[in-house]
């Protein structure tokens, strides 16, 4: 163990994260065995559409470009970046503006998200109680983002490069030999980000968020729906207006 390196920082950044990715892939597993009709996002479009219109394309495309910038930021070294002329000023610039309008963008959709939900009397009574947990921790995780992302800004000088600590310890997950050292040198907004992060992730896989590790590739597939017309040179019969009659001279009438 690394002589700046405690206790607390192997638990949380060590354990915490394979912990997580454990309790994350088994409830998936548990709830496409068990829970499949419940793997939906419980659609509330028929009771209120005006707001939702406005609030569900700003989230989604919004946390899409939230999930591209931290993927990139994470699993790209910054030598790639440096090999390929992309400066760190540069990178730097674009983080700020893409991220902070990405999150902004993010931000506001699910503010509009959760009002509706509040104001609208048949939305609010269909909220669950892993609904309203998942809406704290998921806009806590977006708040803490943006103050990461924007504090350089108001606070003044290009701020903590987390290219060189919480990258690399991102990066060092996946070969199984975590760099906690890196990710205990980061600040604490990048800690408390990342933690609750975390804990988004543990819920996921109990909460309506389910839906957005389904992809629809039946449809594809699928055969095509086959309607029937209603043009009444078609059949043998010509087609009736309104019921069709069930009296015995009708039916002998039929059979000629």
């Amino acid at each position: 163990m690394a002589p700046d390196v405690g206790v607390l920082d192997v638990v949380l950044w060590g354990v915490l994260p394979y912990l997580m990715a454990v309790i994350l892939v088994g409830g998936l597993v548990w709830r496409y065995r068990y829970d499949q009709f419940g793997w939906t996002t419980r659609s509330s479009q028929l009771y209120e559409s005006r707001l939702l219109r406005i609030a569900s394309p700003l989230f989604h495309f919004g946390i899409l470009a939230v999930l591209a910038g931290h993927l990139f930021g994470l699993v790209i070294p910054m030598s790639w970046t440096e090999a390929v002329g992309m400066s760190q000023e540069f990178y730097h610039f674009n983080a700020l503006f893409v991220g902070g309008v990405a999150g902004i963008g993010t931000l506001g959709g699910i503010i509009l998200l959760v009002i509706r939900r509040r104001t609208t009397g048949p939305v609010f009574m269909a909220t669950t109680r892993n609904d309203k947990m998942m809406y704290i921790v998921l806009v806590a995780a977006i708040i803490f983002g943006l103050w990461t992302t924007l504090a350089s800004v108001f606070l003044g000088g290009h701020g903590h490069n987390y290219r060189e600590s919480v990258s690399p310890w991102f990066r060092s997950l996946y070969i199984l030999q975590p760099d906690i050292s890196s990710m205990a040198a980061a600040p604490f907004s990048f800690h408390l980000h990342t933690l609750v992060g975390m804990v988004l992730f543990v819920i996921w896989p109990f909460t309506r968020l389910v839906h957005a590790f389904t992809a629809p590739l039946h449809y594809i597939f699928r055969p095509y729906i086959v309607y029937r017309s209603r043009d009444r040179q078609l059949g043998s019969r010509p087609a009736r207006r309104g019921w069709s009659p069930v009296g015995s001279a009708d039916r002998e009438r039929d059979r000629r």
